[in-house]
């Protein structure tokens, strides 16, 4: 429904993590209607809105209505705010229903970061889908419920990709389709092999597919555990080589580049 991508989930008994990608393309290239028709998916809407989509002819003043609504849904259809809002709200709900209670589900409003290059979206990715053999509630990947990874597995024994998932696409090349920039089979080998090593909690080695990836990241194996295990202790900002880091502060006006230094610790190794 909304113009965003779901790169890796896993939820777990009172949280969840997420690694999202905004498709602001997409978004763009949405018609009015079709704008109209997504933003009623999630939130019902008046009739002017059921007229302009049924194709009616309108007012000029409803045309005007309709206008800045538009201007607005497409915005709010690549926001995080908004698609953690509509994702909240019915488990809020639902779980307030179950337990017989009112008020707050959650416990405050949900924390983001900025994955600003490659290293930084494969390291978070590998954290959330490992984060049922971290708490020691699964022995593998694709044992570990709720999570993107297992379903990630499922479908690659069929040859496939889970079409609810941003897919790989592999290495990069021209007219590269949207995607994550390395092979699907690349990343669940290096998840089981990281999977295997934080669960003996002692160290071990990577396969040769998993080296070549972390060879082509700059990470070396010791920074890549560190990274997988503790991305949020970590991590408080944005997250990326210094170089990233740089442009992106610079984009947003900001003066002080937060957590610059555990950036440069542990993903400059170039």
């Amino acid at each position: 429904m909304f113009a965003i991508d779901i790169c890796a989930y896993v939820v777990m008994s009172n949280h969840l993590h997420l690694v999202l990608r905004i498709d602001v393309e997409l978004a763009k290239h949405w018609s009015d209607i079709e704008v109209v028709t997504q933003w009623q998916k999630l939130f019902k809407g008046d009739s002017l809105n059921h007229d302009f989509v049924k194709g009616e002819a309108l007012e000029s003043y409803q045309q005007i209505i309709i206008n800045t609504r538009v201007k607005e849904y497409r915005s709010r259809l690549m926001n995080i705010s908004w698609f953690m809002r509509a994702l909240n709200e019915p488990i809020a709900r639902r779980a307030n229903a179950e337990d017989k209670c009112k008020g707050r589900f959650w416990e405050g409003r949900f924390k983001s970061q900025a994955l600003l290059d490659e290293a930084a979206v494969l390291a978070c990715m590998a954290y959330v889908d490992l984060n049922p053999i971290r708490a020691k509630m699964a022995k593998t990947p694709e044992t570990s419920d709720f999570t993107s990874i297992k379903l990630r597995i499922k479908a690659a024994i069929k040859g496939e990709q889970p079409n609810t998932l941003l897919p790989f696409v592999g290495n990069e090349h021209k007219a590269m389709p949207k995607g994550l920039m390395f092979s699907a089979k690349d990343y669940l080998q290096l998840v089981d092999d990281t999977g295997r090593i934080v669960r003996a909690d002692k160290r071990g080695s990577m396969s040769q597919e998993s080296a070549k990836i972390l060879n082509r990241l700059n990470i070396p194996q010791e920074n890549w555990i560190k990274l997988t295990t503790e991305f949020t202790k970590i991590f408080k900002g944005p997250v990326g080589n210094t170089q990233e880091l740089t442009a992106y502060c610079e984009h947003l006006e900001r003066k002080r580049r937060q957590g610059a230094a555990n950036c440069h610790r542990w993903l400059d190794n170039g």
